[in-house]
């Protein structure tokens, strides 16, 4: 591609951002972000990237809004090492899977399975793709400190929703429930729709990405009989991610 002054899809330019960068799926969801910040400015909204900039604990940090699934997500990731970006953390929604995991929980993938596309652009499908250790632990850190309810492990990763949630309507079904049925017997945590792919580009690019979620609902919860409301506060994943995200800050200061 030719030589731009602006990234192509985020329309952004080299100082617009700092080097810290939460990634939520939803642009509606970045306000709400950057209202934690200190003195948060909205920059640009192009196409599902939204972005703001403002500080914590002096330094400059960003919300950009990804959209849903990995190209796009892969695409805001990318930009973003552009422009300087080298700390992210995904702050966005899941589906519960295993039996513990309750609408209004936590779940820190430690890693994600790689069933979507994104992430076999750039690493072959043997490499795993998992969070950067400094930023999980950083969560987990923050969750506790919060008094969260949380869950750390493995999260599935998917490009259809509908796959996931309609399985039997799809001329694959076969693969699909017989793989679900493998992921439970796992002990997969939660499924989504990003993670897999910025922990992946993150590896292929040399930075920094670990991942938090709100548990909507749980739909193996819903098949066991157990309780299964549905939730979209997603304040304690939040409030989670930019606590994490000063620790972060701090532990590179030194402190």
């Amino acid at each position: 591609m030719q030589e731009r002054q602006r990234e192509f899809h985020l329309d952004l330019v080299p100082g617009d951002v700092g080097r810290y960068c939460i990634l939520p799926g939803d642009p509606g969801r970045c306000e709400q972000i950057a209202a934690r910040f200190d003195h948060p400015v909205h920059l640009r909204s192009n196409r599902e990237f939204t972005t703001y900039t403002g500080s914590l604990l002096g330094e400059k940090v960003s919300v950009v809004s990804t959209g849903i699934g990995g190209p796009s997500a892969a695409i805001a990731m990318e930009e973003l090492v552009h422009l300087g970006a080298d700390t992210f953390i995904r702050v966005g929604t899941c589906g519960g899977m295993a039996l513990p995991v309750q609408s209004d929980d936590v779940v820190i993938a430690t890693g994600a399975i790689r069933m979507e596309g994104t992430s076999r652009e750039y690493a072959p499908i043997e490499f795993p793709a998992v969070a950067d250790f400094q930023v999980t632990n950083a969560l987990v850190r923050a969750a506790r400190t919060l008094g969260k309810r949380w869950h750390a492990g493995v999260v599935q990763c998917k490009d259809s929703f509908y796959g996931q949630h309609a399985p039997e309507t799809m001329p694959v079904d076969w693969e699909l429930q017989n793989k679900w049925q493998a992921w439970l017997r796992l002990g997969t945590l939660a499924s989504e729709m990003e993670s897999a792919a910025l922990f992946t580009v993150a590896a292929a690019r040399g930075v920094r990405c670990g991942s938090c979620f709100h548990v909507i609902w749980n739909q193996e919860r819903e098949r066991a009989g157990l309780d299964a409301k549905e939730s979209h506060d997603l304040q304690a994943a939040v409030q989670v991610g930019v606590e994490a995200l000063k620790l972060l800050i701090q532990e590179d200061r030194g402190e």
